[in-house]
């Protein structure tokens, strides 16, 4: 996921309680996400585009370490670190090149822990002594929600390092689905005009989130539920990855370079699909969300189906008035799950939770967008190209870092978030 920045907000949607305690509850979760894993684990980078489970430790640390300690005249854990453990803020200083973090056998992962003990000791006291004002207590609830994203790459990261190894073990032993029934999917009429989008009011926002501004939008239809791994196993049976004629120009020639027959992770067996996950290799359910398919398989998914992708206005508006709740990280499930129960007429299954859904929208800012001042803002908007926007959160998304302006966006070749889709069509 990656990490934009905010502006300034003294209220907070990174869960209840005052911001000390979603600090220290923050950080001791990022910690025990890292408790099954072993040194080895914790020191793999698998691909340039993940980063191993002790960068992740160190650089979330460092964020506090640079934009709140530093400036109020606490001396570093080690001046190295500044560098070591820099991702892309440029205008603090020179960074470590990103595909070559798994190369860092130093410090110890020992080291890294007591790096986040020295941080958390020295963010204790500021908080502590209440002396921190409110573009200082900013920074830190822009700190605790840039961890939580975090929390959801560890995750990521950490199956993609353990496809690779053939053994492919298990990051948790204990598989959590049961048996379920099938959900059939029907179309949601929403009715177009001039709406509202972006966030608005009191709480926690990232700055590509605002401002809230007007949109004009046609009448549409949204399928009331995510595509699920059976309808995707049926686009596979009919040949869609040998036929040109569905695809993007960019993604029949990602498909042929790469390789691709199925989403990421999935393997046949035996003449069966069967798919790795953070439990270990598991068969395709086929009643759950399909999950790890790029923004080319969604395109053509819903090309091949008669439908298209819904635009992050569209997402947005036809959702703005579903409850934040579903399958998160907190849930422990770590894979997305078959709805238990029908939403009932005229609702959206499983909207926030289990599978983020690709849009059809560029990542781009919203009018009048405006970044956020000094170095915690450079990272964001220099990212507005060659990315499409998803929304709703996955079941590896902390519960209290979701809403339903949140735009998290990646390439259009992305596979190894748990990314999925929602059809939408227009009406005639």
């Amino acid at each position: 996921m990656r990490k934009p920045a905010a502006r300034p907000r003294a209220a907070s949607r990174a869960g209840a309680g005052s911001i000390p305690e979603r600090y220290a509850r923050t950080r001791s979760a990022t910690v025990a996400l890292a408790a099954p894993l072993s040194a080895e684990d914790c020191a793999i980078q698998s691909m340039a585009d993940a980063s191993p489970v002790k960068w992740h430790l160190a650089h979330t640390t460092w964020f506090f370490e640079t934009f709140v300690l530093s400036p109020r005249g606490v001396a570093p854990f080690d001046p190295a670190y500044r560098t070591l453990f820099n991702s892309y803020y440029v205008s603090v200083g020179d960074r470590h090149p990103r595909p070559q973090r798994g190369l860092l056998s130093r410090p110890s992962l020992d080291e890294v822990l007591a790096y986040r003990a020295h941080v958390d000791e020295a963010m204790a006291r500021l908080l502590d002594a209440g002396s921190l004002d409110p573009a200082g207590l900013a920074l830190v609830e822009l700190g605790v929600n840039h961890e939580q994203q975090h929390q959801e790459l560890i995750l990521t990261d950490v199956k993609h390092m353990l496809s690779c190894n053939p053994l492919r073990p298990a990051y948790r032993k204990t598989w959590p689905l049961t048996a379920v029934h099938a959900s059939p999917s029907r179309w949601i009429p929403v009715a177009g005009g001039v709406r509202e989008i972006g966030h608005a009011g009191a709480g926690f926002a990232f700055d590509n989130e605002m401002p809230r501004h007007r949109v004009l939008i046609e009448d549409f239809e949204i399928a009331s539920h995510p595509v699920t791994h059976g309808d995707f196993l049926r686009f596979i049976e009919a040949g869609a990855y040998r036929r040109p004629e569905l695809w993007l120009s960019a993604g029949w020639d990602a498909v042929l370079a790469r390789g691709w027959e199925a989403p990421a992770y999935w393997e046949r067996r035996d003449g069966e699909w069967q798919t790795f996950t953070l439990h270990g290799m598991a068969p395709v359910e086929p009643n759950a969300p399909v999950c790890h398919v790029s923004f080319y398989e969604a395109e053509a998914y819903a090309r091949w189906a008669g439908a298209r992708l819904p635009t992050e206005a569209e997402w947005e508006i036809a959702t703005a008035a579903t409850p934040i709740e579903g399958n998160f990280l907190e849930s422990a499930m770590l894979h997305p799950l078959a709805p238990r129960e029908d939403p009932g007429d005229g609702a959206l299954a499983q909207v926030f939770g289990d599978v983020w859904e690709w849009t059809r929208s560029d990542y781009a800012p919203y009018p009048g967008y405006r970044p956020a001042e000094g170095a915690v803002g450079e990272y964001n908007g220099k990212f507005m190209a060659n990315q499409y926007v998803l929304r709703g959160g996955s079941c590896a998304t902390p519960a209290s870092h979701i809403r339903a302006t949140y735009r998290n966006f990646f390439p259009a070749d992305a596979r190894w978030q748990f990314s999925g889709l929602r059809l939408a069509r227009d009406v005639a």
